[in-house]
């Protein structure tokens, strides 16, 4: 199978927008071990100053695979032979989840999905530094 090559592709901060809406006032309480994750926001303008529709901005902020943790489940990360090294996350981390993993909601205007747990599969501390495109131009390996 032949690799496609990404050349043109954007890098993370070329798209991801930092000035998002807050979050909603009171969020809904989590039994178990859910992870409640709001996925980064897509800017609406290109670089080259190109509007992006708002359907088309929904569908990237769901297809990305990076959001903040907004709550965590009063069980999540309780179970010692699961996680013996305790929590993979917190809130107000940036965490990375599968592709089509968890239940995508709107909860008061606002965009989240909900996870299991172990569905966390890392932490990054700035979400513009993961490039889940492979973006494979310049730079070393």
């Amino acid at each position: 199978m032949q690799q496609v090559q990404m050349g043109n592709a954007l890098k993370n901060d070329q798209w991801i927008d930092d000035t998002e809406i807050s979050d909603p006032e009171a969020l809904p309480h989590l039994p178990g071990f859910h992870v409640l994750i709001r996925p980064v926001s897509v800017k609406r303008k290109t670089k080259g100053g190109i509007f992006i529709p708002d359907s088309t901005r929904d569908d990237m902020a769901y297809l990305t695979t990076v959001g903040r943790v907004v709550a965590i489940g009063d069980l999540a990360y309780k179970d010692i032979e699961k996680f013996p090294n305790g929590p993979w996350c917190n809130v107000g981390d940036y965490v990375c989840y599968g592709k089509h993993a968890g239940t995508k909601m709107f909860y008061q205007k606002v965009r989240l999905i909900l996870l299991f747990d172990d569905q966390i599969m890392m932490k990054v501390d700035d979400p513009t530094d993961l490039d889940p495109s492979f973006h494979l131009t310049g730079g070393s390996a």
